[in-house]
């Protein structure tokens, strides 16, 4: 749940929340303007949903936790839609099978669509007599859709990629003016004992705190990500044909799917949401494993970040910089000549760290269904910092912990290497 006081915001902040809610809401609207009702009904693996169950999905979200609880007298759009559009919340009962959104071609794409338009209406009616509990379940919903304005694109994607016909979402793509990567430099961090975790200003998910201190060894980062070039060099030298660099688990994988390339690479080409496009050996790497990045930390003789020396680093940059998503059109990271010693510590790539997801010291979760948000995912998992090309520009923070299995790949996902000194 939000990190937030329990005090009632003040009319700046009733006016912010008005705003953002409503551009949220248009955002992810914008991104499927494009689609057909098939492009955005159909699934192509079980860890992702269709476009039109985000949307259905996050409507859920505001018209259960915020008019269904919070104002009186509210009914239900559609009594059938909570089985359907519940993703994971034990205490909201059962609900239809993740693996199985793809088949639900009813209700259509419109259909949600005058669902949504129905709950934000009834949301923006409601505000201004809303307790300070529930807007403050707003601002987490707000959130909450940003992510999912990144699991839409993502999974749409990996779900244009199955096509032979390499379909685009946006015509135009990601131009960079930056032709080579810069020299990888390695920055020395901070050492000794640092506070770490959300400090409690400002909005906040629950993992990302309480703040705690930790110790950070003598050690340096990269200045930059790993570049498409530098992985390029990766794969000629036989990185993915040498078992002594990866880990047992990351080798087994490789095997058992017949890895030997970044997700969505073919030859000299990647697929992007532009269509196919010719790799940039200057822009970042992309839509690799955790097992890939420590496999090729490992190759070049470093290791991967603690998200600790991560945090303590990105800590002295703007987290709204960089390159994240500012409005529908072409995502893909591109190179950066930032003057920095660290260049895109924010945006561009979802950076892996070594760090387990596990809760910090005296973590707790919040009473109720949206205690379930993320503290029960906290096993078997790896924490990501930064955001991407793919992030809602104001949604990250230096605290913020995303995460994912150790074998997926279909975020925008890349590494920068660290060393100890």
């Amino acid at each position: 749940m939000a990190s937030r006081t329990d005090a009632s915001p003040t009319t700046d902040t009733m006016e912010s929340l008005v705003q953002r809610f409503a551009v949220t809401r248009r955002l992810s609207l914008d991104l499927v303007a494009k689609l057909s009702d098939a492009d955005a009904s159909a699934q192509s693996m079980p860890d992702a949903s269709p476009a039109k169950w985000h949307l259905a999905h996050t409507t859920w979200f505001f018209e259960t936790f915020i008019l269904r609880d919070h104002v009186a007298g509210y009914r239900l759009f559609d009594e059938r839609y909570p089985f359907l559009f519940n993703s994971y919340y034990e205490a909201e009962g059962p609900r239809h099978a993740r693996p199985h959104r793809g088949l639900l071609t009813r209700p259509s794409l419109d259909e949600i669509c005058i669902w949504r338009a129905h709950v934000d209406a009834a949301v923006q009616s409601a505000l201004p007599d809303l307790s300070a509990a529930a807007r403050t379940l707003i601002e987490l919903g707000i959130h909450h859709e940003q992510q999912h304005q990144e699991l839409l694109l993502t999974d749409l994607k990996h779900l244009f990629a199955q096509n032979p016909l390499g379909p685009a979402v946006w015509d135009n793509a990601i131009v960079s003016e930056v032709t080579q990567f810069s020299a990888m430099k390695w920055v020395k961090g901070a050492e000794g004992i640092a506070a770490t975790g959300h400090s409690g200003e400002g909005f906040a998910f629950d993992c990302e705190g309480p703040r705690h201190e930790a110790l950070l060894a003598p050690h340096a980062l990269a200045s930059r990500p790993v570049s498409n070039g530098e992985w390029q060099e990766f794969i000629a030298d036989g990185g993915y044909h040498t078992p002594s660099l990866w880990l047992s688990d990351g080798w087994a994988w490789v095997q058992a799917e017949n890895i030997d390339a970044p997700a969505y690479w073919d030859g000299d080409r990647q697929f992007t949401l532009s269509g196919w496009r010719e790799i940039d050996p200057a822009a970042p790497v992309t839509h690799i494993s955790f097992f890939e990045a420590d496999a090729f930390a490992s190759w070049a003789g470093a290791r991967l970040p603690t998200e600790f020396e991560w945090e303590a680093a990105a800590a002295a940059f703007d987290p709204h910089g960089g390159q994240q998503l500012d409005s529908a059109g072409p995502v893909q990271p591109a190179a950066s000549d930032g003057d920095t010693d660290l260049q895109q510590m924010f945006g561009s790539v979802w950076e892996w760290t070594g760090s387990a997801y596990r809760p910090y010291p005296g973590f707790r979760t919040a009473p109720g269904a949206v205690g379930e948000y993320n503290g029960k995912f906290m096993s078997g998992q790896f924490v990501l910092r930064g955001g991407s090309c793919a992030t809602p520009r104001g949604h990250v923070r230096a605290s913020y912990r995303n995460f994912f299995y150790p074998h997926q790949r279909w975020q925008f996902t890349g590494v920068r290497l660290a060393k100890d000194l």
